[in-house]
């Protein structure tokens, strides 16, 4: 995938994940000589598409599934080929009333059957009227707020300007979102089903005083000014097909097969990457060098201490179907009910017990997950024999999973059932029953612990944030003085910049750190 020969360029990109892929995109199309290293045999990071059992014709997001943050202005400014599809049915949640089985649908497309479900699961309307106003305030802030992502970083200050809403700001941005959802909200599973954004990735609960909770929550809600999240058309994989087809396309040089060992940079001259690849070892001169990997792995790369190692909370598990499953409550088409996302003990009291076992290094006795069938949306990564079969695939993404349970070699396959089974819980039939088998006769269905995570795509912890979100705003011990400084991408080195999640506006499958990182290159071209 080679364009050009030389060994100096005005950037070299550490990791080829979709956020090195925009910032390489942004880069080459403004004339920068680019050269992009990538330590696995294929570009896209946690953004890929895989056939995951043998002999199962089926593209699976093995890693990232669905897409919020990665702003229109991206996808237009590079012109990526790229077809996101809106889910109508937003989620829906099971659970047992007075003995019976039943559920919260929330159907975006239509308010009134929304409202209908509250008013079956809770006897009145006061859930459902509080869910309007707080939605609708998440909504004024993320019409406000998203903007800026892609603009130069705004102080605290600034922000809390732009917002304009001093009640909002509070309870988003200075109190745990716990105060917030036990005032607007008294339904255990209503509150459950707010506060699981804030926990998607992020081993914290409802009352954490460091307000990681709300920094996920904001992140969750904010997606293009709507909080929307999208399925891909063709899988992740087609997200970072796409943005590979430019770069290549504005003549970045792409290498894969090459780990990147060391960076040396005295901050003023020409920084120097070294890396081995399947013929040797070799250096790259650059004189700015953009990192697409964590924080932490930047300071292992530079000589630095890491600090306190970051520490994921997920269990990643990928299934192909025969057929859907049978739900016990019988209201919802399981294909209403799959389509959106499918909460599983996720109520919050259920949240909390979870967390508080896990926090104590005990595998969570009802551990809390969140399903969607992606092929309910999209069908196309289906190849046409499993099509025509009615094949369908689920993802489920598990909560409170911190990588300190995952010591033990067994631990994967008790966390796997544990989850599994309050699946079952819920359903008419065995999720077993549903099952697709591979060309082996082995169930359809593979499991993703942090440890795996760090292991397979170099997520220090499998934290899939690289480390704790930041709130997106300048703090006020920070002087935003470089072009770096003032777009969030800043390190210690003048010349080094972060493009990927660990940026102060990272997260998610969003390409916005490295759009932001590509800015403060091209605002700064005399460094």
């Amino acid at each position: 995938m080679s364009t050009h020969p030389s060994s100096r360029y005005d950037a070299v990109i550490v990791g080829g994940g979709h956020n090195g892929l925009v910032a390489a995109a942004y880069l080459a199309r403004a004339g920068r000589r680019v050269l992009v290293l990538e330590r696995l045999p294929r570009v896209g990071g946690a953004a890929v598409s895989t056939r995951a059992f043998p002999g199962v014709d089926a593209r699976l997001s093995r890693y990232s599934y669905l897409v919020s943050l990665l702003p229109r202005k991206v996808v237009r400014d590079l012109g990526l080929r790229l077809d996101l599809r809106r889910r109508r049915i937003a989620s829906y949640t099971p659970t047992v009333r007075d003995g019976k089985p039943t559920g919260l649908l929330v159907d975006a497309a239509d308010p009134g059957r929304t409202r209908d479900s509250f008013r079956a699961l809770t006897g009145t309307d006061r859930e459902w009227q509080a869910w309007q106003r707080f939605y609708g305030m998440t909504g004024q802030v993320a019409e406000r707020v998203f903007p800026t992502l892609t603009e130069p970083l705004p102080s605290r200050a600034e922000l809390r300007r732009r917002i304009g809403d001093e009640a909002a700001w509070t309870d988003l941005f200075e109190r745990p979102l716990g105060e917030t959802v036990e005032r607007a909200f008294a339904d255990d599973l209503v509150r459950g089903v707010v506060l699981t954004d804030a926990l998607i990735g992020t081993f914290t609960h409802a009352h954490d005083p460091s307000l990681r909770q709300n920094r996920c929550f904001l992140y969750h809600v904010i997606g293009n000014g709507t909080g929307d999240w999208d399925v891909p058309v063709g899988g992740m994989g087609a997200v970072t097909g796409a943005l590979a087809e430019v770069a290549l396309a504005a003549g970045t040089e792409i290498r894969t097969d090459c780990e990147v060992t060391a960076i040396a940079t005295d901050g003023r001259g020409d920084a120097e990457v070294s890396y081995r690849h399947r013929d040797g070892e070799a250096t790259a001169a650059a004189r700015r060098v953009l990192v697409n990997a964590a924080p932490a792995t930047l300071a292992r790369l530079l000589g630095e201490d890491p600090g306190p190692a970051p520490e994921g909370a997920q269990l990643k598990v990928n299934m192909v179907l025969r057929r859907l499953p049978r739900l016990r409550d019988t209201a919802p088409d399981p294909r209403e009910a799959f389509a959106g996302t499918f909460h599983i003990a996720e109520g919050y009291r259920q949240l909390e017990t979870a967390y508080t076992e896990a926090r104590a290094g005990r595998m969570p006795s009802a551990p809390p997950s969140e399903i969607y069938c992606h092929t309910l949306t999209d069908p196309s990564i289906l190849g046409p024999e499993t099509l025509r079969q009615g094949f369908q695939t689920l993802t489920l993404f598990g909560l409170h999973m911190p990588a300190r349970l995952f010591g033990d070699p067994a631990a994967k396959e008790r966390a796997l059932a544990a989850s599994l089974a309050q699946l079952d819980a819920v359903l008419a039939e065995p999720i077993a029953d549903c099952l697709a088998t591979d060309a082996d006769g082995r169930p359809c269905v593979e499991a993703r612990t942090p440890p795996e995570l760090e292991r397979e795509i170099g997520l220090p912890g499998g934290h899939i944030f690289h480390r704790d979100l930041a709130f997106p705003f300048a703090t006020e011990d920070e002087a935003p003085g470089s072009a770096a400084a003032r777009w969030g991408v800043a390190t210690a080195h003048p010349n080094v910049l972060l493009c990927g999640a660990g940026a102060v506006r990272g997260g998610g499958v969003s390409g916005i750190p490295g759009h932001n990182a590509a800015q403060a290159v091209l605002a700064d071209p005399d460094r």
